[in-house]
């Protein structure tokens, strides 16, 4: 899973990639401190893998992964070269999700690129910018697809979807909002690769005071909550400098740190929680002496595509999968006495496979 993380020069970023990655990347007080995009790869935090690793003696643990890809603060005309413009949009093109921090807290200290605070102004501003560069995507299709059009059955159909989504994005309507005929026309649509086809988080940044009601009493926040709810989109509240001091601690003095403050969860957390919901994964777990695993797969696959996550041998050759839940396999001890009590399943070639089942796959080489 790739998420680019976005916003206007100084709402935080750059310290927020700083405190999730731990990988130093420069964060100063003025715009475009952040010219190349950063890039740093997070284990995803998940308990059950040490709970296995201890139950099966496992000698490597290897957590499922997020690369964060820090991109360069978007002002307004990015898309047409201002700042420094298209490069910063080509780099969000890679990613499965983007991660929009918005700020939401006054700092006379800190400068903000339009002069004052207004997370719906930002938004919209980035927003205008990713519909901006979609229609020169989609412009160019459109003077590619014309040209043979006029004998070609495809490519009619193509062009008249085109031009139904160009008019879409004239309105400032993001591509995700088009209203799409057949599934034929889905698929042409993930083809373009579009910005605003991707789903948004959005990092409400607050200030430490505002983290222990999860910014409940923010007005700002409770505007960014309304706008992605409209859009269907993700919120989750951070204090960016807050997550740079917990990066710093070890895992015993961050629970502490966290229940000092009133929290449960680290923002690195909840993002987590944030990004594997929109993007519909979970987990799947495998264990053994030499391994413990979990391996991120989107919710409804099914059984011998979850193999294939482990190696394209395992789909080929797919017998069946051995299961059993991590609930049940923990509370009686290992997997024989899950297996005597009955708790351990074999399904075959159409079982979807759910969260937190440690999985044994059977197949022919």
């Amino acid at each position: 899973m790739k998420l680019g993380i976005v916003g206007l020069p100084n709402v935080g970023k750059s310290t927020l990639f700083n405190s999730l990655t731990k990988a130093g990347a420069e964060s100063a007080n003025y715009p475009f401190c952040t010219i190349d995009p950063n890039i740093g790869i997070v284990p995803v935090p998940d308990e059950r893998l040490k709970v296995l690793g201890d139950l099966y003696h496992t000698e490597k643990i290897v957590p499922a992964a997020i690369e964060f890809v820090d991109i360069a603060g978007l002002v307004k005309g990015a898309s047409k070269g201002e700042g420094l413009g298209n490069q910063f949009l080509s780099n969000i093109r890679e990613v499965d999700a983007i991660v929009h921090v918005v700020r939401c807290f006054e700092d006379s200290n800190v400068i903000h690129v339009d002069g004052s605070v207004d997370p719906l102004r930002d938004i919209e501003t980035i927003n205008l910018e990713l519909i901006f560069s979609d229609l020169e995507i989609i412009e160019r299709r459109i003077a590619r697809t014309a040209k043979g059009a006029k004998n070609d059955k495809a490519l009619a159909k193509e062009l008249e979807l085109l031009e139904r989504l160009k008019l879409h994005l004239e309105e400032g309507k993001p591509a995700k909002s088009f209203t799409l005929s057949d599934e034929e026309e889905e698929a042409l649509l993930l083809t373009y690769n579009l910005l605003t086809c991707k789903p948004v988080i959005y990092a409400a940044n607050v200030k430490e005071e505002d983290l222990a009601d999860d910014g409940a009493k923010n007005e700002r926040v409770a505007q960014v909550r309304k706008f992605a709810k409209e859009e269907g989109s993700e919120v989750f509240v951070i204090c960016a400098q807050i997550e740079q001091e917990i990066a710093e601690l070890e895992e015993e003095e961050k629970k502490m740190f966290l229940e000092e403050l009133g929290l449960t969860e680290s923002g690195l957390e909840k993002l987590i929680a944030a990004s594997y919901h929109i993007l519909g994964l979970i987990s799947y777990l495998t264990a053994g002496p030499k391994e413990t695993k979990a391996w991120t797969i989107k919710r409804g696959t099914k059984a011998p595509q979850a193999a294939g996550k482990i190696h394209t041998d395992f789909e080929r050759g797919f017998i069946r999968a051995e299961i059993v839940s991590y609930d049940n396999l923990i509370d009686c001890g290992n997997f024989n006495q899950a297996k005597d009590k009955g708790l351990v399943r074999s399904e075959g070639k159409e079982y979807v496979v759910q969260d937190g089942d440690v999985v044994l796959f059977r197949f022919n080489v």
